[in-house]
């Protein structure tokens, strides 16, 4: 088969463009057909700056390592990867790809420049081998086949990569290192000792975090997500671990674990005008207290889960954020409060000069409750008309809970039976497992229990 000239190679290109046939082509300038296709696309890809003398062009060890991984890893055909790179020839790739085979997966770099006339030929002795020998030497090709198959299967998980580096690669050595001799991974790698060492000493920083991550990871997912960053540092130091809250969220970020976070949606009001006694503000929303049961809020908010309603009363102590009682219903009737208020008062009998604080909706004003309050010496406060803030306490409560257990996560529950469950067992969860960093790490019944037990 004739060997091309460039001006050969343009008249193909050329004659084919203007409609002659591959097979005509291919018979006048005597050359094989699949040549002609492979020059086409060539020319089509790069065009004529791409025909030049090939004969001393050098290829660097990392150029032929990409190519051929492309071909053997990503499992690219060998024609469009050629051409993609510009190759002269097919045959070049498909020679690399041979020789790196051969040389068990070492890419052979070609030295620059001509050998020296005066280099020695070194005539190696044959080594007799004894039986030992033969054996041990058997068992060392069974190692290297063995570990050459688990590199590549690694390797082969890598492949969404854009391209397998070095760095890629000596991060599948160092998982193999405890179980196939580093002089055997290096060799099938095609990396030189100095290169292994240099990318390990400055490979990921967080390896040695790797506890840390693990703890990390299971408070998150043991709180369903709904840990940030400030509170996880809390539990870690609640489990002896002192670390840096920014090494945290730096660790967290990496690991792309972001806490339950959605839009807090339009809250139900009970309001209906004035029906009853309006109370005075005591609260002038200062929320803090000094002991248990000194300040109470009290408020209703609203599921609505696939068209079906479910109500849920509750009252907080701003003494730790607890939830002293409450009631689910499907109904915002006067039954659902008189329930939440007889638990509230059974659990709680030391409620001297309480200050009892809600909104102006219609169950703070009825008769009823104005009256059981009156009953037990507690002093009734309400919000002004129009101040969600000053009622900012129940407010936050009923964001959080429906944050982290039920806005974006409607279609985890059946029905409202499902639901009514979930919230039960997350007001439970919230008192006596969720830390507060308010409360120093805390959770909300183990700061009011030490107060309880201080002035006991």
């Amino acid at each position: 088969m004739a060997k091309l000239t460039n001006e050969q190679k343009i008249e193909i290109y050329e004659r084919r463009l203007k409609g002659e046939t591959l097979p005509s082509l291919a018979l006048k300038f005597n050359v094989n057909i699949h040549n002609i296709k492979y020059l086409i696309r060539l020319l089509n890809k790069h065009g004529y700056s791409i025909l030049r003398n090939d004969k001393n062009k050098y290829y660097s060890k990392e150029f032929k390592e990409i190519a051929i991984n492309r071909v053997l890893i990503k499992k690219e055909s060998l024609r469009f990867v050629a051409v993609e790179l510009g190759l002269s020839s097919i045959g070049i790739l498909h020679n690399w790809i041979k020789k790196y085979k051969e040389n068990c997966y070492n890419v052979i770099e070609k030295k620059k420049g001509r050998k020296s006339k005066t280099m020695t030929k070194i005539k190696k002795t044959k080594k007799i081998l004894t039986k030992e020998d033969k054996i041990k030497e058997l068992e060392n090709k069974i190692l290297y086949l063995e570990a050459e198959n688990e590199y590549l299967k690694k390797l082969n998980a890598l492949v969404q990569e854009e391209e397998l580096g070095k760095e890629q690669r000596v991060r599948v050595i160092t998982e193999l290192r405890a179980k196939y001799p580093l002089k055997i991974l290096l060799k099938i790698s095609g990396i030189a000792r100095a290169t292994y060492y240099f990318y390990t000493n400055k490979q990921d920083k967080d390896l040695k975090n790797q506890d840390i991550i693990e703890k990390i990871k299971e408070i998150f997912y043991a709180n369903k997500k709904r840990y940030g960053y400030r509170r996880i540092t809390l539990e870690l130091k609640n489990q002896g671990i002192n670390i840096n809250h920014k090494k945290v969220l730096r660790l967290m970020n990496k690991l792309n674990l972001q806490s339950i976070t959605h839009k807090r949606k339009r809250k139900y009001s009970s309001y209906q005008g004035t029906i009853g006694k309006i109370a005075n503000n005591h609260i002038k929303r200062n929320f803090e207290a000094n002991r248990p049961n000194e300040k109470w809020f009290t408020d209703v908010t609203e599921f609505n889960l696939r068209g079906t309603k479910l109500y849920l009363s509750s009252i907080l102590d701003a003494y730790g954020r607890y939830i002293v009682s409450y009631n689910l219903s499907l109904s915002p009737n006067s039954n659902q409060i008189i329930d939440m208020l007889d638990k509230a008062f059974k659990d709680n009998s030391n409620i001297n000069n309480l200050i009892f604080h809600s909104d102006q909706g219609w169950q703070y004003q009825h008769s009823f409750y104005t009256k059981r309050l009156e009953e037990k010496n507690i002093i009734q406060s309400m919000s002004r008309k129009g101040n969600s803030l000053d009622n900012g306490l129940m407010e936050s409560f009923f964001g959080i809970l429906k944050t982290e257990m039920f806005y974006g996560q409607e279609k985890n529950y059946r029905d409202i039976e499902e639901l009514k469950l979930a919230i039960e067992e997350y007001i439970d969860y919230y008192n006596n497992k969720r830390i507060k960093v308010k409360l120093k790490g805390l959770t909300p019944a183990s700061y009011r229990n030490q107060s309880l037990l201080i002035n006991n």
